[in-house]
């Protein structure tokens, strides 16, 4: 009961922190205390959405960017499990890979844009390539982690009773970095969305990334504001998919 009195409590003074910035910048621009041009206002950017739904199609565009998110955040967990395994299983792989991730992680993704687009179009297919740079390397290597983390005693106990690597892996190293993988889905699934932005930014005719884009290049800042609001709802309710995928996962093993 404590606890949930505790959740509400966050829940309220979240909400009440949105309404009084929501209100704040309302006043601010009603006074022309800040310049509605460049910082739009709540009403404005309420107004641009309705315009969007009514007359531009937004619901297509939000479809787009959430299919092309949800591909490559699937492909980035799976592609990111298997490579972490096989580097866990084979430890000079890993060793060899190490300092070559590290350096094609630091390079900036925006800069191999148009080695992407060259090599595979300006399609959608660039726009998952480009979510992925940023995405896969940080997966590996986190769930990497988590895999050498698992318990040295465990893991004797296991090999002592010459349990072979399939079931170590399936009863010991999968589920001690459970709370890494989980932690990785709840950062790549906001990462994932930038990804998608930043490719929609360089090839897309269709998603948010292209709206915000557009608005750019009108100087229509208010359809630029409108494109990052509805990006924050989009990666908020992301979040709370993973948050109750983990609760579903958690209520499993605690019935098990």
């Amino acid at each position: 009961m404590y606890l949930m009195n505790k959740k509400i409590i966050v829940h309220i003074f979240q909400i009440s922190l949105i309404i009084i910035f929501v209100f704040i910048w309302e006043l601010l621009s009603r006074l022309n205390i800040i310049n509605t041009f460049i910082f739009s206002s709540p009403s404005k950017i309420y107004k641009c959405i309705i315009s969007l739904l009514k007359n531009n199609n937004l619901l297509y565009h939000i479809y787009i960017t959430i299919k092309e998110t949800f591909i490559a955040f699937t492909l980035s967990i799976l592609i990111s499990l298997i490579i972490a395994i096989i580097f866990y299983e084979i430890p000079i792989l890993y060793k060899i890979f190490d300092p070559f991730l590290t350096i094609i992680n630091s390079t900036p993704k925006v800069a191999i844009g148009p080695l992407i687009i060259i090599l595979f179009g300006a399609s959608q297919k660039s726009i998952i390539i480009m979510a992925l740079s940023i995405t896969l390397i940080i997966n590996i290597l986190s769930i990497h982690n988590g895999f050498i983390s698992a318990d040295k005693y465990l893991l004797k106990l296991l090999n002592t009773l010459n349990a072979n690597k399939k079931d170590i892996l399936k009863y010991l190293i999968l589920p001690s970095a459970y709370g890494t993988i989980i932690n990785s889905l709840k950062i790549n699934i906001s990462m994932t969305l930038i990804g998608v932005i930043m490719g929609e930014f360089l090839v897309s005719k269709a998603g948010i990334g292209y709206l915000i884009i557009y608005g750019t290049q009108v100087f229509n800042l208010t359809l630029v504001i409108s494109g990052i609001v509805i990006l924050m709802v989009i990666s908020y309710l992301l979040y709370i998919i993973i948050l109750i995928i983990e609760n579903r996962i958690n209520k499993n093993h605690s019935y098990n």
